[in-house]
């Protein structure tokens, strides 16, 4: 089993091994894999105010998942989106879904009240994680974007974190 730990710049080899292959396929609608220097940058601007978390087997980055800012406006401050990327050669050993549990505790810990989720489609192994975990699909994007010859949809998903209330506090990290 994977030990679930936080990301740091250190590991951005190793997230990028496990996100590179996604790059030829819809599932990301980023055509090319970034560089190392671009992936570091990444990881280090999530971590200033949220958590990525990668899945680690015999020191090997074998998967990761994160929480960022949903939106930039500050009324958007109490939502986050995710996203979590399994090695292709682990999927269904169930490293996605202990990412997200972990993920989840973490972010309800920090005072956010919504996670979003979007999903190129048609996905189904991403749909049913997110479905095991409560997302609900709340709409779809049709067409909008366009990668490998073809257009696809992207659906929406939300989960509630926390209960709503009339004076939310912060959220911290």
């Amino acid at each position: 089993m994977s030990n679930i730990r936080v990301a740091s710049l250190e590991d951005a080899q190793g997230i990028l091994a496990v996100y590179a292959p996604y790059c030829a396929t819809p599932i990301t609608f980023e055509l090319e894999p970034p560089a190392l220097p671009e992936m570091r940058r990444r990881i280090a601007e999530v971590l200033k105010h949220h958590i990525w978390l990668i899945a680690v087997d015999e020191e090997q980055v074998v998967g990761y998942a994160y929480g960022h800012a949903f939106r930039d406006r500050p009324a958007y401050r109490w939502s986050v989106e995710t996203s979590v990327y399994v090695d292709q050669d682990r999927q269904g050993m169930g490293i996605g879904k202990a990412l997200y549990q972990y993920l989840f505790d973490a972010l309800k810990k920090q005072g956010y009240v919504i996670a979003v989720a979007g999903i190129t489609l048609p996905n189904p192994a991403s749909v049913k994680l997110h479905e095991q975990f409560a997302f609900k699909k709340v709409g779809v994007f049709e067409n909008v974007g366009y990668k490998n010859g073809a257009w696809h949809n992207v659906a929406l998903f939300q989960r509630q974190l926390n209960e709503l209330s009339d004076k939310p506090k912060e959220p911290k990290m």
